[in-house]
């Protein structure tokens, strides 16, 4: 049968120990010191996620990428998008990737997204403490950097659209000229045998408006996980078919709004906001959630749908986390269908979907097995991306809500 789709999979290098990690939070952290210590905030609450097939790995171990690897080749995965850090010409976390590139190994498709953000203890309860800043040195530092991956770019592993590797940047809006940036790197590119770079702007759906295409960029792709808290949570509990909010308490909420007005929903409110609790205001269903992970995706050419399985980062933040509760396997086939629906008439090369994500573990973010669903995750991606173009798999649903 014919792949119906590019599925690209971000991928985060952080587990292996870094002097900077050292330095900032003790002796041999890694992301698995978060994910082991988390534990539940409330009633029915998954934490804390351990992980199954691979635990808790170093990837620093050749056989530990490969594994992950065959993992994904399996389920259908196209490649990793690893993310790469770029401080002005300081690397972070570069090691797993590089070791790719010089060993050749693991043989499975690559590309790069470069997380150009400041590092600081925001999710750590530090916000005021910066770790790494982000800067933007100038055209020098441009060609630094193009020439630190070029070798990674000229791989024939190397994931590409019309031949041209894939580039995401992180926050695009953040770049002082990036306009600039991406005439340098395309020149660069061509100097090096390249017909040029595919640049992908990624993109977050609660920014101001912001036009890709005029700034040189290919394509884009949507961060829509966050916008259901952006919605105020008296909408939710307002709002009609919503049958329960599975939150601190266990809290029945209103079935049809037009059965309460004036002081009755005032007095409803008031009882939910002392039902929430300091964390509820954090917690919205994954079930409630799905109309919003695709906010803005379109059939266009070059906007690449992200879909997002999962989302807990308590294992980090705590109580400032957030969690879309109640996710499970058949929920994010639903999820995969809608974005699979966005690309289907696309010609086969740009039929790309991203995934958020292969192994963000400390953000309840991952396909990879853990404990509880062990590979039904990836068998959800394997029998929908390998479903015939313009048909979906003929699986049941799951239509209760999962508390």
């Amino acid at each position: 049968m014919a792949v119906q789709a590019r599925l690209i999979a971000f991928y985060l290098p952080q587990f292996h120990p870094i002097p900077e990690n050292d330095s900032w939070w003790g002796k041999g952290f890694t992301e698995w010191t978060n994910v082991a210590k988390a534990r539940p905030l409330y009633k029915g609450h998954y934490q804390p996620r351990l992980p199954a097939d691979l635990g808790y790995y170093d990837l620093r171990v050749p056989e530990v990428r490969e594994a992950q690897a065959e993992l994904a080749r399996n389920a259908g995965i196209e490649g990793f998008c690893y993310y790469h850090y770029w401080f002005g010409g300081k690397r972070l976390l570069e090691r797993p990737f590089a070791e790719v590139v010089a060993s050749g190994k693991p043989d499975f498709p690559f590309c790069l997204c470069w997380a150009n953000q400041t590092w600081s203890g925001i999710w750590h309860g530090d916000p005021k403490r910066t770790l790494i800043e982000q800067t933007y040195p100038g055209v020098d530092d441009n060609r630094r950097h193009f020439m630190a991956l070029r070798e990674a770019f000229l791989d024939e592993r190397y994931l590409r659209v019309e031949g041209r590797p894939i580039f995401v940047i992180y926050r695009p809006n953040e770049l002082p000229d990036v306009t600039s940036f991406i005439r340098q790197w395309q020149e660069l590119a061509i100097q090096s045998g390249l017909p040029g770079i595919h640049f992908v702007a990624h993109l977050f759906s609660h920014d101001p408006p912001w036009d890709f295409r005029s700034r040189g960029f290919d394509g884009c792709t949507v961060v829509s996980s966050h916008r259901i808290f952006s919605v105020s949570l008296r909408q939710i509990i307002l709002a009609q078919n919503i049958n329960s909010l599975s939150m601190p308490g266990q809290l029945s909420v209103v079935r049809n709004r037009d059965a309460f007005k004036g002081s009755i929903r005032d007095w409803v409110w008031r009882r939910c906001r002392r039902s929430l609790g300091q964390f509820g205001w954090n917690v919205r269903q994954y079930r409630q959630a799905l109309p919003y992970l695709l906010y803005g995706c379109s059939d266009q050419p070059g906007v690449y749908p992200m879909v997002t399985p999962n989302w807990d980062n308590t294992a980090r933040s705590h109580i400032r986390g957030i969690v879309l509760h109640g996710s499970t396997p058949e929920l994010f086939r639903t999820h995969l269908q809608d974005a699979l629906s966005h690309i289907k008439s696309r010609r086969p090369e740009d039929r790309v979907i991203f995934v958020k994500s292969w192994n963000e573990w400390a953000e309840g973010n991952y396909l990879e097995p853990d404990k509880k669903f062990g590979h039904d995750y990836l068998k959800v991606v394997k029998e929908e991306v390998s479903a015939p173009v313009g048909q979906e798999a003929e699986f049941a649903r799951d239509s209760s809500f999962v508390t």
